[in-house]
């Protein structure tokens, strides 16, 4: 005997849809609406294409709920407008893209006053960055038209999601012509000048952070676009902005503003070091951003960029010694007066890209300023903060790894020592003598860890940079067994005071053995982790040991 199924049964959607005068809100109500509308459900569909229902639920999305209504339930019909309209149903999309009376009603949103409220600017931004990828002619062209766009852009570029739909004009649009003719709209637009004018002290936090994001953003997307379409023949004109030298002494100009703001010290330092950023192509046209020092790149870091943030180091050295008033911190263990800060540690990180070009002029200057001498210091004076002893360890890494001194050319890469044989044999490597004569580098590592150990010895806790001064110690030992400087380091500590040199040998037989043989046994059943972060080395090559105590 057969058994009779009914495989179409209807929902109650259907059954709702019959009645003459069901209401939009009423088909809103019922749990399976979404799920029926990306089903394709024709009655439904029909339905929500009525002038009407479209009106209205571009109508939910950017206007204010009642206030009166229970907080709980007050997003309720803006949210599910948000999600019928981008449940990517093709007769929604055109309709929503080709009919002028709709796409005014969703633009009006951009008319409101600042602060737009957040989670509406949400929805409107979802719904107008499906219509892009779907419609980009139509919407570009509408956008184009709106003379005032770019400028209702900069206005809210405070809210995040409207800078995530400016990165959407960037990264939905995928044709090479449209995409190019939409960057040298924006271009056109300065929309690079305007956003750079926001990362100053006279601006509020949000805008600094977001304009900081969206050019990063920018930068990233362009340089990946051209890894990917290398035979392109037109260059992205918004790249080339952010790349003239009076945009990045704009930049500079708002770091070393009179009120010393730190918000947008630290959002135009971000600019910069996106700027010092290298790429390369990975597989399947994967990009990855290069760990620092470790890897060939493919793209170069532009001269222009480099010797304007050379002629700024002294400044930035100054803002190591006097950064930003901060308000004293009481921690659990001690008083930091004042504490690190953001801009401290944004500037150490900026002096580790710079490192990662390895340039003669901007080493020479690190030199004379003392650069690594004061962030030595640091990394022993602030013994609990991780993030600085993380970044202290990256520079000193570069500067052991760093096997000669890249010329003066017009770009900078990790393959011009290796790739130009004219340059092989060239550059004294004064960085590496200044970070062991002038910073006496061993001679700290050494009188860290007995006072360390002492403290340990009377009850004390461990140092919370000792994990970090474990994997540097390996690193010397390493960089002088088959480094690429390891005839210069052996040089460097033949050289040390006898007593010093006794020392070292001694620690690196016994406490830095014993350590080591410790820290191997408790991560015998760990696996090594590589970070795609632009903030990490891969270690295993630079010779440093993982310890088990790094985070403490």
């Amino acid at each position: 005997m057969f058994w009779k199924f009914d495989l179409h049964s209807s929902s109650h959607i259907d059954t709702l849809l019959e009645r003459d005068d069901v209401t939009l809100k009423e088909l809103m109500d019922e749990e399976d609406v979404l799920q029926e509308c990306k089903a394709q459900n024709r009655k439904l569909i029909e339905f929500l294409l009525k002038s009407e229902c479209l009106e209205d639920l571009v109508s939910f999305i950017i206007e204010e709920p009642p206030q009166d209504m229970d907080e709980k339930i007050r997003y309720k019909y803006p949210n599910i407008s948000c999600e019928l309209l981008t449940s990517d149903v093709s007769q929604i999309n055109d309709r929503l893209g080709e009919e002028e009376s709709l796409l005014m009603k969703l633009y009006s949103f951009l008319l409101n006053e600042s602060p737009l409220n957040p989670l509406l600017a949400s929805f409107f931004s979802k719904v107008l960055s499906i219509l892009i990828s779907r419609k980009p002619e139509q919407i570009v062209d509408f956008l184009k038209r709106k003379h005032d766009f770019v400028d209702l852009i900069i206005k809210h570029i405070g809210t995040s999601a409207i800078m995530d739909l400016l990165l959407r004009l960037l990264t939905c649009i995928e044709p090479p012509q449209p995409r190019q003719e939409v960057l040298n709209w924006l271009n056109e637009e300065r929309i690079i000048q305007r956003l750079v004018e926001i990362v100053h002290p006279s601006q509020d936090e949000d805008r600094h952070s977001n304009a900081s994001q969206s050019l990063c953003e920018i930068i990233r997307l362009s340089r990946d676009q051209m890894l990917q379409v290398q035979n392109s023949s037109e260059p992205d004109p918004l790249l080339a902005s952010l790349e003239k030298q009076e945009i990045i002494e704009q930049l500079l100009s708002n770091i070393f503003h009179k009120e010393k703001n730190e918000s947008a010290i630290v959002s135009a330092i971000q600019i910069l070091l996106t700027l010092l950023e290298t790429r390369r192509q990975t597989f399947e046209g994967h990009i990855e951003i290069c760990p620092p020092g470790m890897s060939n790149s493919t793209y170069s870091v532009n001269k222009s960029v480099l010797e304007a943030i050379k002629a700024r180091l002294s400044a930035f050295h100054e803002l190591l010694l006097e950064p930003p008033k901060k308000s004293i911190m009481k921690t659990t263990w001690g008083v930091l007066d004042p504490p690190v800060g953001n801009t401290r540690l944004n500037v150490i990180r900026l002096i580790s890209s710079l490192l990662q070009t390895n340039t003669s002029s901007v080493n020479q200057e690190l030199i004379e300023l003392n650069s690594i001498g004061v962030i030595l210091d640091m990394f022993f004076k602030y013994t609990w903060n991780n993030f600085l002893h993380t970044q202290v360890e990256i520079c000193v890494a570069l500067i052991l790894a760093s096997p000669l001194e890249s010329p003066e050319n017009g770009t900078i890469t990790d393959r011009d020592s290796t790739d130009n044989p004219l340059l092989k044999g060239q550059g004294d490597n004064l960085l590496l003598k200044h970070l062991f004569l002038k910073c006496q580098l061993i001679e700290r590592i050494l009188d860290a860890w007995e006072m360390n150990e002492k403290k340990q010895a009377e009850g004390g806790r461990r140092h919370g940079y000792m994990g970090h001064l474990t994997r540097i110690a390996n690193c010397i030992v390493h960089s002088t067994d088959k480094g690429p400087n390891s005839t210069l380091v052996q040089q460097l500590i033949r050289e040390l005071p006898e007593e010093v040199r006794e020392r070292w040998e001694t620690f690196c037989t016994n406490s830095l053995g014993e350590t080591n043989k410790r820290n191997t046994v408790d991560l015998v059943t760990t696996c090594h982790i590589h970070s795609s972060s632009d903030d990490e080395i891969d270690f295993k090559e630079t010779g440093f040991s993982q310890d088990s105590s790094l985070q403490q």
